[in-house]
């Protein structure tokens, strides 16, 4: 596994990063129990894997608590997150309890707020930030972050203004080759300030399903943002796998986030251990070749509707 520093946290933390919500929950979500899902956790971390993301809503912090037990905690790197729009301080500091318990920890490297949309900002910034860093003094969190919520926002304009307050310490921000804008939007500036950043939507279902993807390509032919004829109206993508350039889509997908500047961990999910062995493999292997790359990014340079899912 390959390792980074995570913006100014200090936090080194792997490359890949283990997702534990998206649309597997690590299995949950097709009749996995807490057990199978742990023994996904145990896998990534046998893998080298210490960034494990997961939240309140996704319902499997019991299970990565079960998974890192015995595991020395100073090992791991450990993101779980707290949705709600109108939450109060109160409210905040005891979700948070109820997440050290399930997760069987008494602290949390990274605790974000969950899925901000533009109107719920000012709140997050001006009643919920204060109190994050006061749980930051406490030492029941180590950094302060916050994730966008990408199906609804895919041109980051709720994490595109928070960037720039300078009261984050990490942020989570939906990229994949589908949808770059996240480059100028967003990762200028964390890179700037020394923010973490943590990628989310490098695989989902218009990537990993043919039909899927076809009707997204039409989508965007159709609105204006990806010219006519630059793709195959059937396969579109096809092209990533001439010549090797990649061993499949997801392959070339994974790739293409990491190798992107200002990206520190690509976050995978799955509930399948093989699956998530391929996904390392992607995550380690050498960038796509330049032109392959060059060509992906000439062709979604002005795409900015879509999230991929």
């Amino acid at each position: 596994m390959e390792y980074t520093t995570l913006g100014k946290t200090g936090l080194t933390v792997s490359r890949m990063g283990m997702g534990c919500g998206g649309h597997s929950r690590l299995g949950l979500t097709n009749g996995g129990t807490n057990e199978s899902a742990a023994n996904i956790v145990r896998a990534a971390i046998d893998l080298g894997v210490n960034f494990i993301d997961t939240a309140e809503s996704y319902g499997t912090e019991e299970a990565v608590g079960e998974a890192i037990s015995g595991v020395p905690r100073e090992k791991l790197v450990i993101s779980t997150k707290i949705g709600g729009s109108d939450l109060s301080p109160s409210e905040l500091r005891e979700r948070l309890e109820g997440s050290l318990r399930r997760l069987g920890t008494d602290y949390v490297d990274v605790y974000h707020l969950h899925g901000v949309t533009l109107d719920e900002y000012p709140h997050a910034l001006n009643v919920l930030s204060p109190v994050l860093h006061d749980l930051k003094a406490e030492g029941k969190i180590r950094a302060a972050g916050i994730t966008e919520a990408f199906i609804p926002d895919p041109g980051h304009s709720m994490l595109s203004g928070a960037v720039a307050d300078g009261v984050w310490d990490v942020v989570m921000v939906g990229f994949n080759l589908l949808n770059q804008s996240a480059r100028a939007r967003v990762l200028s500036v964390t890179q700037d300030k020394g923010i973490g950043t943590l990628c989310m939507f490098a695989v989902r279902r218009a990537l990993s399903q043919p039909a899927a993807l076809e009707a997204l390509i039409a989508e965007l032919v159709a609105n204006g943002q990806v010219s006519s004829g630059a793709l195959y109206t059937r396969n579109p993508l096809d092209f990533l796998l001439d010549g090797g350039a990649a061993t499949s889509i997801q392959d070339a997908a994974y790739r293409f986030c990491r190798y992107e500047p200002g990206l520190d961990v690509i976050l995978v999910g799955t509930g399948n251990v093989d699956h998530l062995v391929e996904n390392a493999k992607s995550i380690l292997s050498p960038p796509l070749p330049a032109e392959v790359h060059e060509q992906l990014v000439r062709v979604f340079e002005r795409v900015d509707s879509v999230s991929g899912n």
